[in-house]
């Protein structure tokens, strides 16, 4: 296993992080013994969840994903130093958690002590914003004209930020969390932070999760520069899109069990003509070079500059080991020099 430093934190944190978001819904507390188990066997440190989790994400279930972590970690206490852990706030809009409002001081101190309880754990190595309080191009909204960004009252917004850094102060200063980082933010998001932080001599942000693959690209190069620019690390969520660039959706097919199975998002915005397409020319690729599909996704990944670490997840051990071992697996220049052809005819395919 590679490991990179997390920004400016100090952490070393593994290549593969281990993404948690499935368990409670499409696995169980058993299987989730067994995955972070395995994968701390293979030099994985770094966990992520949220208070949101499982996804596909609901009032019945909210919170649970960080129990079933907390479980894990109360039967076995001394592990928790092996462990980089992180986990997020939501943004607004859901109305089972804290009547869906924004992100606020008071909200970030409330969450802070609901997850340190539901994980049983005295810190959070890594606290992210999940989503911002604006609109943002996120969740299948970056096409344009999704997103009118006149509509953000900077000067409003600025002044929130100011207020929620202070409240990440707060928990700091408590030792209830280590370090801050952004999810699904923008480059004007991420400078603004980084600027009032400097200002302020508040907590810097150390990181940013956003979703990132061979189906959406969108970060790169301008997000991305500016992450390695300002020594800030950029760690991609849904490098598999979902499952998709697995290849098992093709042809309309749905594996009994699997995420697009669920009544979600992620099953239905990626579900076009210009993925389908895209899809099948990476798998053929994959083919070529003697790789799986999850493995090409997956080393392509790891090997674009700027990534710190990949959040990985899986609904099967077989999936995991496959996922995990794909980030050992090299990428030849042949294969890059294909992947990059398929990448420019299908830059944005949903």
């Amino acid at each position: 296993m590679n490991y990179s430093e997390l920004g400016r934190s100090g952490l070393s944190v593994s290549r593969v992080c281990l993404g948690s978001m499935t368990w409670g819904v499409q696995n169980t507390q058993q299987d989730a013994d067994q995955q972070i188990e395995y994968a701390l066997s293979q030099g994985v440190n770094f966990i992520d969840t949220a208070e949101l989790y499982p996804v596909p994400p609901s009032g019945d279930k909210y919170g649970h994903t960080e129990m079933i972590i907390g479980d894990w970690l109360k039967r076995n206490p001394t592990r928790r130093k092996d462990i980089i852990l992180a986990s997020k706030i939501v943004g607004p809009g859901l109305s089972y958690i804290r009547q869906g409002s924004q992100i606020s001081a008071e909200s970030v101190m409330q969450a802070v002590d609901d997850s340190l309880k539901r994980l049983n754990t005295d810190y959070i190595d890594l606290y992210q914003l999940h989503w911002p309080n604006r609109i943002s191009p996120h969740f299948a909204k970056h096409a344009v004209g999704r997103v009118r960004f006149s509509d953000t009252d900077r000067a409003a917004e600025t002044a929130q930020m100011l207020s929620i850094l202070e409240a990440l102060n707060t928990c700091v200063k408590q030792g209830k969390i280590r370090f801050c980082g952004l999810s699904n933010e923008t480059p004007w998001g991420l400078q603004q932070y980084l600027n009032l932080s400097k200002e302020h001599d508040l907590p810097r942000m150390v990181s940013m999760q956003n979703e990132f693959s061979l189906l959406h690209a969108k970060d790169w190069p301008y997000l991305i520069e500016n992450c390695v620019a300002e020594d800030v690390a950029y760690l991609p969520w849904s490098p598999l899109a979902g499952g998709a660039l697995s290849g098992k959706y093709l042809n309309n097919q749905r594996p009994e069990g699997s995420r697009w199975t669920f009544e979600q998002r992620n099953g239905i915005f990626r579900d076009t003509k210009g993925t389908e397409a895209a899809i099948s020319r990476y798998v053929d690729v994959a083919k070529a070079h003697g790789l799986t599909p999850c493995e090409l996704a997956l080393a392509w990944c790891d090997n674009v500059e700027g990534i710190t670490s990949t959040i990985i997840g899986a609904t099967s051990m077989t999936q995991l080991k496959e996922n995990i071992a794909a980030f050992a697996t090299p990428l030849s220049e042949e294969a890059k020099t294909d992947i990059a052809e398929v990448l420019k005819q299908y830059p944005a395919p949903f």
